[in-house]
């Protein structure tokens, strides 16, 4: 555990986001090998298989990412705070709405998974396998929903390094249960799904059996389990909007993935290959956004709040600069990476893929203050603003994707993201100004489950 309330904001912000930002990037392994394994060994029809599904699971997963990330957010509050009681209120009220939320979240995805890929106009070639990996992966909500919430939890109480490992071990073996499930067992796809599906809960088993042996704050006793209307409002005041969040950038997604559907199945394949690399390499400005949300939720916990400037001032320009070095990389170097991914006999699809790199790369110090801007607020306990900036991003996407999509073709796809990260870092940047000013002067411990 590392309280994030002392020492230099700086060193601080940076020794904690390092193995986050290496744990979000052998996440990303966990798609990562599935595309690379898939499109080098199947073809570009299973690469685009495995692509069309991608926003349908961050609609569902995405959800429970930000659900969990919610819930934390009170935990690094208390913690800050130096309660222990309530950081343990915290982790129960965590538990029991992750368990519940989990079995509806099953459900409905399991009955809808098909209509949605109907109603995307998936091409006819590819739904079936579509659906055989996305059945799966949502049967396996469960490993994934409690992965998030018990990482999340260490992250709350200051442990980045910890999920680290348990990501790295589960990512290994997730590449190796890819090629013993696609390659030696025949699976195709579903191989796929199931690597990714096991892989990720070994790694929430191996991050709870930690949590039991090394985190005696969270040695639960009957009377935790007590929990009041108060503590359950405020878990769902904080997560819900972050799931809901989550799902409305989803949307988005979909509505992207609609507009590509009917571009063809080289302009998904270009856009799934593209996506996979600009999925890691916004992960160092994801990482010190999340990094925020613990260290302004420890620091607001304990009334700190010139601290929580400090901070946010010192890790945007930090976040900034790793932002432009790496929009330079892909700008310059996609091509080499994209090949990767689908050959040198796909020329269209290789020149395509380069474009949306082009576009995004460009456009990434604005992703850079979006999550910076988004995170602080959450852990300043704020959840409408990020929320309307979610609806400003799912306008962004839409436009892009209805509109843009059809005069410009994959260049209006691919200018979806940035429009997006424009129109939600606007309204994020006013709110959080204002919030700051309305705190100014607040120098007193808060737990958001105490009175």
């Amino acid at each position: 555990m590392r309280d994030l309330t002392k020492g230099s904001p700086a060193k601080i912000i940076l020794v904690f986001t390092l193995p986050l930002l290496i744990g979000n990037i052998f996440q990303q392994f966990y798609s990562l090998a599935d595309t690379l394994i898939v499109g080098r060994t199947m073809g570009i029809n299973a690469l685009a298989t495995v692509g069309c599904t991608g926003s349908i699971m961050f609609l569902i997963l995405g959800f429970s990412q930000g659900l969990t990330a919610g819930f934390s957010i009170i935990t690094a509050t208390c913690f800050g705070a130096g309660d222990k009681q309530g950081v343990r209120h915290s982790y129960v009220a965590s538990i029991v709405l992750s368990l519940l939320i989990t079995m509806v979240l099953t459900i409905v995805s399991v009955i809808f998974a098909r209509p949605i890929l109907e109603i995307m106009h998936t091409p006819p070639e590819i739904i079936e396998g579509a659906y055989n990996f996305i059945i799966i992966i949502f049967w396996g909500i469960i490993v994934s929903m409690l992965f998030n919430l018990f990482s999340n939890v260490m992250r709350a109480l200051g442990d980045s390094r910890t999920p680290l490992i348990f990501l790295v071990i589960a990512s290994v073996l997730n590449i190796i249960l890819d090629f013993v499930f696609i390659l030696s067992f025949n699976m195709g796809v579903a191989g796929a799904a199931w690597a990714t599906t096991i892989s990720q809960g070994i790694s929430a088993i191996l991050c709870f059996s930690h949590i039991m042996r090394n985190m005696p704050i969270l040695k639960l006793h009957r009377s935790d389990w007590h929990l009041t209307k108060k503590i359950i409002w405020e878990h769902l005041r904080m997560g819900l909007p972050m799931a809901f969040q989550a799902s409305i950038i989803a949307i988005g997604a979909i509505t992207v993935q609609f507009a590509l559907n009917n571009l063809g199945e080289l302009s998904v394949a270009a856009y799934t290959a593209a996506q996979k690399i600009d999925t890691l390499a916004i992960q160092p400005m994801m990482s010190f956004g999340i990094t925020m949300a613990t260290f302004v939720a420890q620091n607001y916990g304990a009334g700190k709040i010139d601290r929580i400037r400090i901070g946010i001032k010192q890790c945007s320009i930090i976040s900034v600069g790793f932002s432009i070095i790496v929009g330079l990389f892909n700008i310059l170097a996609g091509r080499f990476m994209i090949l990767l991914f689908v050959g040198d006999n796909q020329p269209k699809v290789v020149s395509l893929a380069q474009t949306y790199l082009n576009i995004n790369g460009a456009m990434y110090f604005v992703l850079a203050l979006l999550f910076i801007y988004r995170y602080s607020l959450q852990g300043l306990g704020q959840s409408l603003a990020p929320t309307l900036a979610g609806v400003m991003e799912l306008i962004m996407r839409i436009f892009a994707a209805i509109i843009l999509s059809k005069y410009l073709g994959f260049t209006g796809v691919s200018m979806a993201s940035p429009l997006a990260w424009i129109g939600s870092c606007i309204p994020l940047a006013i709110a959080y100004y204002i919030t700051h000013k309305k705190l100014y002067g607040l120098n007193k411990p808060i737990c958001i489950t105490e009175g």
